[in-house]
């Protein structure tokens, strides 16, 4: 037998005094790195950019209700969403460009200012007032990709929120394709003299493209591809200076502090307006809504055993339609890992032609059931996109127990080890869409 020798004791200082410097002890602790002279210790701008974030939750805070601001479980999903636009304006701060863009990340499960559509993947590029770019790849198969122009952020007036209102919005599935798919379009204030290809006009103000690539049918539709460059400048990119780069850190907390109080108190305002268990149409032009698409909303509160049928006359005609659910700070609920968004793919009408949709805590054992996912109030968002009509549905408050005999006699049933692989699928669909 083979006895491997154990080092105790001054043996095992006497070993540290090989494998180390002399000038260290065996019982010390490397040295510190010599002391950075104060004139040279700190990055111009990252004092303040940590000091202009100290107060993004407390600022978030000041929007709700005493007893939310003093619920810790709402205390803790403030810090989140103060994290997630903090998280959202450093990407930006590192990767955008006008000069040299690149679509980036925006809002999605994770980055969840400014509630995002479960359906849909955001992206954005900055872009230079006047400048002229050029997209290309390959168009897909998605359900819808609008790609919008957004102009320059404005001044955030307490109780007042407005985005800019409707820019220009351009069809990415409209744009021809050559034998493999790909499109190649210009956009620029006015058409480059001489050009005969596919053009955009852009708006001589914007400074941004937002990209919607909207889903239905996850995992078999094909995303398109996205490049985008600046065509009246040289390709190279300079070394950005130090001043670009302290502008840079500087507007983290600048655009954190804008974007994550933004819309926090708007279920709080829908239950204000006596809009509970019930839905209105919500104008979102101020908001960035999309244009064509027609939104409706309320709050909700339920207790566990009562359940919400929401019900609506499909429009003869839809582009697009969906279903999702939020949290009491607006942020959309969890659609990854719960049942918590519907679309036309996945919920279909009944035989009469009426939409009927479920909201509640427990599982009724339908088709079209929303999951609240522990949120016992929130909020239901709507979207009916290039649609014939845009019908506000009905609500109507039921206990779970009654789910089914409020419903069609022929509605399927799901149960618990269907439901799992649904979820489980709908998962997996969602984790292979790329977000980058």
């Amino acid at each position: 037998m083979h006895i491997r020798p154990v080092l105790k004791g001054a043996a095992l200082m006497a070993l540290g005094a090989v494998l180390l410097p002399a000038s260290w002890s065996a019982r010390a602790t490397p040295p510190s790195p010599a002391p950075i002279p104060s004139s040279t210790a700190s990055v111009p701008g990252w004092t303040d950019f940590l000091d202009g974030l100290r107060g993004l939750p407390d600022a978030i805070l000041a929007r709700l209700p005493v007893e939310q601001r003093n619920d810790p479980q709402i205390r803790q999903e403030v810090g989140r969403l103060a994290l997630s636009a903090v998280a959202a304006a450093s990407i930006d701060a590192l990767a955008a460009d006008p000069n040299h863009p690149v679509f980036i990340p925006q809002i999605s499960n994770y980055i969840t200012t400014g509630q995002p559509n479960a359906d849909t993947n955001y992206r954005s590029a900055k872009i230079a007032p006047g400048g002229t770019y050029r997209l290309r790849g390959r168009r897909g198969s998605m359900n819808l990709v609008r790609i919008a122009e957004g102009g320059p952020r404005p001044k955030q007036v307490a109780g007042q929120v407005n985005l800019g209102g409707i820019r220009p919005v351009h069809d990415l599935n409209a744009l021809p394709v050559d034998a493999e798919g790909r499109y190649n379009v210009i956009l620029s204030p006015t058409k480059p003299e001489g050009y005969k290809g596919d053009w955009w006009q852009l708006d001589p103000s914007s400074t941004m493209l937002l990209v919607r690539m909207v889903g239905s049918e996850w995992g078999k539709e094909i995303e398109p591809t996205l490049s985008i460059e600046r065509l009246d400048i040289p390709a190279p990119r300079p070394r950005p200076s130090a001043a670009v780069l302290e502008e840079k850190l500087r507007s983290i907390p600048v655009s954190a502090g804008f974007i994550a109080p933004l819309l926090v108190d708007r279920v709080e305002k829908l239950r204000a307006d006596g809009i509970v268990n019930s839905l209105r149409g919500a104008d979102m032009t101020q908001l960035g809504g999309l244009k064509g698409q027609f939104y409706y909303e309320g709050a909700y509160a339920l207790k566990d055993d009562e359940a919400l049928i929401v019900e609506a006359p499909l429009p003869e005609r839809c582009g697009y339609r969906s279903l999702i659910l939020t949290n009491d700070i607006y942020e959309t609920t969890d659609w990854y890992n719960n049942h918590s968004s519907l679309n036309a793919a996945q919920a279909p009408a009944d035989k009469d032609g009426i939409l009927r949709i479920i909201v509640s805590a427990r599982d009724p054992g339908v088709p079209n059931w929303l999951d609240t996912a522990g949120f016992a109030t929130g909020a239901i968002q709507g979207r009916w996109t290039d649609c014939s009509s845009q019908p506000v549905p009905t609500v109507r408050k039921v206990k779970v127990a009654d789910v089914r005999k409020s419903l069609p006699k022929d509605t399927p049933t799901i149960t618990a080890q269907e439901r799992d692989r649904l979820l489980r699928d709908r998962r997996a669909a969602l984790q292979q869409r790329p977000l980058w």
